[in-house]
């Protein structure tokens, strides 16, 4: 796909690998709607581009609040060709140590932003992406959704999920649209705020934003990044292995 002239929605676009995203694509003459919660970092984001972006208020959490927004953008974007689900909150957890009151609406959160919303901005946008002459859908997810880690399991989980969606979404695309290219994007560890004082060996939200994007530009399904690439053969020549790395490091 190429994205010279396009209309691309990056979702969680004006901060980490979203801005970068968000940079990257204008930089190839793309048109960008950026989604956020954040007014001020949004309205950061449109100064610094000069008109190529265009930003909208949404809380992703807020299923009536993005299902309204996925029926509105159609008709504000009729050139729309390309979603970017990017978007995402992680939550470090000890289930015998919080209290499962106060965590609750918070996993909750969680579950609505990396998972409901996903499929809210998929599905809803669909028939009109049907109408384009080529189109993407690009769902970002982590090498967390092939082996997960024992501090964030609602992540971990939410994340295997949008992988498992979106390998059934492309089955879908490929019987009844096959002009549609549904991309499953596995990010390694990037160095962002969500990620901040954690682990190390990270890569930076450019390179990870670069390899989205040349990944969207070329005829792939899924695009391994980084330390990603070397997970997926473990996992393929030794499952207990990848789980044990994960389990442990």
């Amino acid at each position: 796909m190429n994205v010279h002239g396009r209309t691309i929605l990056v979702t969680g676009g004006a901060r980490g690998v979203g801005r970068e995203l968000t940079r990257q694509l204008v930089g190839l003459d793309a048109r960008v709607v950026a989604v956020g919660r954040d007014r001020d970092q949004l309205e950061s984001l449109s100064a610094e581009h000069d008109g190529r972006v265009s930003t909208h208020v949404v809380d992703l959490a807020d299923p009536e609040a993005t299902g309204a927004f996925a029926d509105e953008i159609v008709h504000l974007y009729p050139d729309l060709s390309g979603v970017v689900n990017n978007a995402g909150v992680q939550t470090l957890i000890d289930f015998f140590r919080d209290d499962p009151h106060t965590t609750r609406p918070v996993l909750r959160r969680e579950i609505a932003v990396n998972l409901e919303a996903v499929v809210t901005l998929s599905t809803a946008l669909l028939p009109h992406l049907s109408r384009q002459s080529s189109a993407a859908i690009v769902n970002v997810t982590s090498g967390l959704a092939l082996t997960p880690k024992p501090s964030a399991p609602v992540y971990c989980a939410t994340k295997a999920a949008v992988r498992t969606f979106t390998r059934a979404l492309r089955y879908q695309c490929q019987d009844a649209a096959p002009h549609i290219r549904v991309i499953d994007a596995i990010l390694p560890l990037v160095d962002t705020d969500m990620t901040r004082g954690r682990g190390g060996g990270k890569i930076s939200a450019a390179q990870a934003a670069g390899a989205v994007i040349t990944g969207i530009r070329r005829d792939t399904t899924e695009i391994y990044i980084g330390k990603t690439k070397l997970l997926r053969t473990i996992m393929r020549l030794s499952p207990s292995l990848g789980y044990r790395i994960l389990r442990n490091g």
